[in-house]
């Protein structure tokens, strides 16, 4: 039997996740002909083709066979690295994440965590971002993730990424001429739905809401029943959904920060372990 060496999964998983081998190499921390070396060794040892040379970064059958299987190797080998070699860390962690991440990272990075530190006791809480850090300045939270204006002055984030708003529609939906947009959107206080509103006033756009709600499921049935047009974080687009960011006759929405807020002089141990996964899933997407 063949051994896949795991820094080979790796770099073949993250050039998936990043879109390019320069990206997957400024991220693992190596050139480009380096990460296109391990990339043919992969395939050497495993005798198949993983991207269509002729079609840039498209998987072949067997590259995405291997990509499925890959990631839970990586996962696997991430939580017994993490439970056997860091410290017995215990204690509960209030967590705050907005509520379209909520899915995506309960099923991944605070899983993997809870995996890794089974003596932490996690109590997470998902809403829209303004509610969240209102709320952590009351001090309800220890750690929030949440999302703000790319462009703001100050801003109220840290350790955060630039990811673009992206329309979202199903592809049954179908737009009358000359009528008012139907939006499908968050309540009141949510940076997407002041993002949308904004946009379309400026652009002279009609427009009209018929569907609103805190659910990020409701969000998403919605959209995939055809009653409307919405706009979410790029990263947190479901499959079935299609999305992009310019689409007639909708403006372009512009970008968002997304990163956490925190008092570093007042994190515990078990808050400092959550938010390193945090970070690390944040910059996988």
């Amino acid at each position: 039997m063949k051994n896949l060496p795991t820094d080979l999964l790796r770099t073949f998983v993250t050039i998936n996740q990043l879109g390019g081998f320069t990206q997957a190499g400024e991220r693992l921390g190596r050139s480009q002909p380096a990460v296109s070396l391990q990339v043919k060794r992969l395939e050497e040892l495993l005798d198949i083709r993983l991207f269509h040379r002729a079609s840039g970064l498209q998987l072949t059958e067997e590259g995405l066979l291997l990509l499925g299987y890959a990631q839970k190797m990586l996962d696997l080998n991430d939580a017994v690295v993490s439970r056997l070699s860091s410290p017995n860390v215990s204690g509960s962690v209030r967590l705050g994440i907005p509520n379209d991440f909520e899915v995506s990272f309960l099923a991944t990075t605070i899983g993997r965590f809870s995996q890794a530190y089974p003596n932490v006791t996690l109590d997470v809480s998902s809403d829209i971002s303004a509610n969240l850090l209102h709320d952590y300045g009351k001090g309800e939270y220890d750690l929030v993730m949440a999302i703000e204006e790319s462009n703001r002055p100050q801003p109220q984030l840290t350790d955060y990424i630039i990811e673009p708003l992206v329309w979202v529609r199903g592809n049954n939906l179908i737009l009358e001429p000359e009528a008012p947009l139907p939006l499908i959107l968050y309540p009141k206080g949510c940076l997407y739905r002041k993002a949308i509103i904004n946009a379309l006033t400026e652009a002279n756009q009609p427009w009209r809401i018929v569907y609103s709600t805190s659910s990020l499921l409701g969000i998403h049935a919605a959209i995939k029943a055809g009653l409307g047009i919405s706009a979410l974080s790029r990263s947190t687009v479901p499959d079935g959904l299609e999305a992009s960011a310019s689409y007639a006759p909708c403006p372009t929405l512009g970008n968002l920060s997304i990163g956490f807020c925190y008092d570093p002089n007042k994190l515990t141990s078990a808050s400092r372990m959550l938010l390193d996964y945090l970070k690390h899933g944040l910059n996988a997407l």
